[in-house]
């Protein structure tokens, strides 16, 4: 294996492009080391990014939040703008790891590690982000929703590169808020996870909705029927109950030794009521 460090993102994807075998990046390093301790992966190039400049920041426009593919859960934290626009996302990073593994987890490496039960990528696909990435033919966005294809692999080619998370700025009367089930109090992989993001009207409805689910698919799911059942409504009794349906409708667990499909399946529902009621709450309404 060669480890090679790089100032550019031009050098990243020329090394990605020239590599004949399996290549990985190095931002925040939680996923990556560790499975290369374990055995798991064992790339044949594996380049550090985290000395590029502006990997670490975090800017906002007019439009939206830049977030660098190498700023870590603590620092998307400590950002008071960004936690009062988004506090869901944030949140969802924030349960990523230990207080240590906060320091380096990113949400790029979290997205790009694939995993159904990744705690901030149900979050960032209720809020409608978007990546940049960087390849030989240039820069392109993509959804966030369309990155991960299957368990474990992403849309991006071999020589593509994630270069940052862009979030749009949140409307006024809008709130988002995610929540997950885990077999302990903390430190654990979701079972099954919700993700709820929502817009007012003047009246107090709902106006929009995005809703997702995490660990219940092979891929993160956005539930348009959800988001369908909460438009019109102030959550009441029969709009929540339409929108537990729907959601366990689109479920398609696995059996395993954390949770049954049944389980899972029942479980997304609840998660998804009870975030779509403190993003409701965040964007002003009142139950």
């Amino acid at each position: 294996m060669r480890y090679v460090g790089v100032n550019s993102f031009a050098d990243a994807v020329d090394l990605m492009g020239s590599e004949q075998g399996k290549c990985m990046i190095l931002a925040g390093g939680t996923d990556v080391l560790v499975q290369l301790k374990l055995g798991l992966v064992e790339p044949d190039l594996l380049i550090n990014i985290k000395a590029i400049p502006g990997v670490k920041e975090i800017s906002v426009s007019s439009t939206e939040y830049r977030i660098g593919v190498a700023v870590s859960g603590a620092e998307l934290g400590e950002d008071a703008g960004l936690k009062a626009e988004w506090p869901g996302i944030v949140e969802a990073m924030e349960l990523i790891g230990s207080t240590q593994v906060q320091g380096r987890a990113t949400l790029v490496g979290n997205l790009c590690n694939a995993s159904p039960a990744a705690d901030a990528v149900p979050a960032l696909v209720s809020a409608a982000a978007r990546v940049e990435i960087l390849g030989p033919l240039g820069r392109r966005k993509i959804n966030v929703k369309d990155v991960t294809i299957a368990p474990g692999k992403t849309s991006l080619a071999k020589d593509e590169i994630i270069t940052a998370v862009c979030l749009p700025r949140q409307q006024k009367n809008s709130g988002d808020a995610y929540l997950r089930f885990i077999p302990r109090t903390e430190m654990d992989i979701a079972v099954a996870s919700a993700a709820v993001n929502l817009i007012l009207a003047q009246d107090g409805s709902v106006q929009s909705a995005r809703v997702s689910l995490g660990a219940v698919a092979p891929t993160v799911l956005l539930v348009d029927d959800a988001a369908k059942a909460l438009v019109g409504s102030k959550l009441d009794d029969a709009a929540l109950e339409q929108l537990s349906m729907a959601c366990s409708a689109a479920c398609s667990p696995i059996d395993d030794r954390r949770g049954t499909i049944d389980f899972r399946t029942k479980t997304a529902g609840v998660l998804a009521c009870r975030a779509a009621k403190i993003a409701f709450q965040r964007a002003g309404g009142s139950l």
